[in-house]
């Protein structure tokens, strides 16, 4: 980081500098809010929709589409950090944004299966490119002592959005159908995209990167900002890409997207087949969708909570002790008791399951120089992805057979095997330091 002695930047502090920096913060709040709320109404409305047969689903096919949105987002998000390294960060929002919220609204309209299914493909693709690029910016527009705290912010309302999304359906589908449910969760970003067009900055390292250090200067002088010492790219468009591999460095990069695939095997295995494998457990419809909600509202929590830890230990750490016990009550959330005690299980685990997968992001973020950061929350949310498309399919597949028992079983394992990755993507850390001490 540049000394206050060389960058003038440093100087600028004070109320209206604070001021500006929590409304990126709030702004990107904003959009995750978005994101959360079209992640999580498809889930939120497949039961109502398995249940009348709605454009002929069945819960493999549902599984199926499920995959399709998730794909969508494995490209989104491994494009999105180079894009906006090309393009810059704030167009790269709006583009995103604008993406997904028309095809939300494709969704409430669509007539068959195929354009149902095609998309939530666009939506996922629009959902992933955003996401990164928020946290980028969480980062980026905080001090550097409470960026995982700043991530952790952001992403309580990508929760937000998931612990809203159930109460839409509840409000919306009996009597206006499951078409409205994905009709009004697109409609928030009508007011939102306008307000973060004019009010959104371009990321004063973006511009630096790009060769514009006076811009950069300027900017980060109205935010009371410090300018990180990065080069200017150059004609190497991949260059930040290509430093994920350098020397010794992919072993902890391949350890790391590691982590992300069973973390979002997780999140999205577990958010959108919740409310269904409760139904076939047993349990009444409106307690499920409201399982739903109670995992929700806790990951909110547990954002907060592991924000604040990983600032104080290190987001390592974290997301391997959160694994180990994501993986304790998501095997609980599988055993019979009364709801009472199953609402508080429902709970903890949410508080730790969304939470640890935050923190690979902080992982990643902290660990990257900060030219390097977009691309490199990128490629960890994309190649994360593919446990996004496997565990909803999976869930899928295991209710169409009729073991909706044992899926929760199965991503208790995939909680487990996140914590030893991070373990090992620890370990690669210290052994590089150590040979190069």
């Amino acid at each position: 980081m540049s000394s206050s002695a060389t960058s003038p930047l440093a100087q600028a502090t004070g109320t209206a500098a604070r001021r500006s920096r929590t409304a990126v913060i709030a702004l990107c709040w904003g959009l995750v809010l978005l994101d959360g709320i079209d992640t999580f109404i498809y889930g939120s409305v497949l039961p109502k929709m398995l249940g009348g047969h709605s454009l002929g689903l069945t819960p493999d096919a549902a599984g199926t589409i499920g995959s399709y949105a998730n794909f969508g987002m494995l490209l989104g998000t491994i494009l999105s950090g180079m894009a906006s390294n090309w393009i810059g960060r704030r167009i790269t929002v709006f583009i995103s944004v604008a993406i997904f919220t028309l095809a939300t609204l494709g969704t409430g309209w669509s007539q068959t299966s195929g354009q149902f299914g095609f998309f939530r493909f666009v939506c996922g693709f629009g959902l992933g490119a955003l996401l990164p690029i928020a946290i980028s910016y969480g980062m980026e527009f905080t001090s550097k002592g409470r960026r995982a705290l700043a991530t952790g912010v952001i992403m309580t309302a990508h929760q937000t959005g998931g612990a809203l999304a159930p109460l839409i359906a509840l409000w919306l589908v009996d009597d206006f159908g499951w078409r409205s449910a994905f009709i009004a969760s697109a409609m928030p970003a009508l007011i939102l995209l306008p307000l973060a067009l004019k009010r959104l900055p371009e990321s004063p390292t973006n511009l630096l990167t790009r060769g514009r250090r006076a811009d950069a200067e300027l900017l980060a002088a109205d935010f009371g900002t410090e300018l990180p010492e990065v080069k200017a790219n150059g004609t190497d468009k991949l260059d930040a890409l290509k430093n994920l591999f350098r020397g010794s460095q992919w072993s902890t990069t391949l350890c790391f997207w590691l982590t992300s695939f069973a973390g979002l095997l997780l999140v999205y295995g577990v958010g959108q087949w919740l409310p269904k494998i409760m139904v076939d457990l047993g349990y009444d419809t409106g307690d499920s969708l409201l399982f739903s909600t109670f995992l929700n509202v806790g990951g909110i929590c547990g954002m907060l909570i592991a924000g604040r830890t990983a600032d104080k230990t290190g987001p390592r750490k974290v997301v391997i002790a959160w694994f180990v016990l994501t993986a304790a009550f998501v095997y609980l959330m599988g055993v019979k008791m009364p709801v009472g005690a199953l609402y508080a299980v429902v709970f903890f685990a949410g508080l730790l399951l969304f939470s640890g997968q935050t923190m690979v992001y902080a992982t990643v973020g902290t660990h990257h120089k900060d030219e390097d950061r977009p691309t490199a929350l990128g490629w960890v949310s994309g190649m994360g992805r593919f446990g996004a498309i496997f565990g909803p399919w999976i869930g899928g597949a295991l209710i169409e057979a009729g073991n909706a028992d044992i899926g929760f079983t199965m991503y208790a394992g995939a909680a487990l095997f996140g914590a030893v990755m991070m373990a090992l993507a620890a370990f690669t850390i210290r052994a590089r330091s150590a040979a190069q001490s």
